[in-house]
């Protein structure tokens, strides 16, 4: 056995691993949950506190910050009647992991 082959063979093994493994890495960091899918998880929030009306979604990933964290979102809004009276509320969810960042009544 040739030892210079084999170190080759070593060598080209533990590079290769290493650029997988940042390849993997890059693109875990890109994935987003579906619009429809992160929608749905706020409609299961909501509903905790009363009936939904409406709901809606925009299905564009936005940049947004909360200094100093920066984040990739989506914006959408839901519509609830409690005791009578319509709630608006617009929601900021993460796009990478559907978790709501953010909400505030529309009045």
């Amino acid at each position: 056995m040739n030892w210079k082959y084999f170190l080759i063979g070593v060598c080209s093994g533990v590079a290769g691993a290493f650029i997988v493994k940042e390849v993997k890495e890059a693109t875990s960091r890109t994935k987003t949950i579906s619009p429809e899918e992160v929608l749905e998880e706020v409609k299961i929030a909501f509903k905790k506190e009363g009936a939904i009306s409406g709901s809606w979604i925009n299905m564009d990933v936005e940049p947004y910050s909360q200094s100093p964290i920066q984040y990739r979102v989506y914006k959408g809004g839901i519509s609830r009647n409690v005791n009578g009276q319509s709630e608006i509320y617009e929601f900021i969810a993460d796009a990478a992991t559907g978790t709501i960042i953010e909400t505030n009544p529309i009045y």
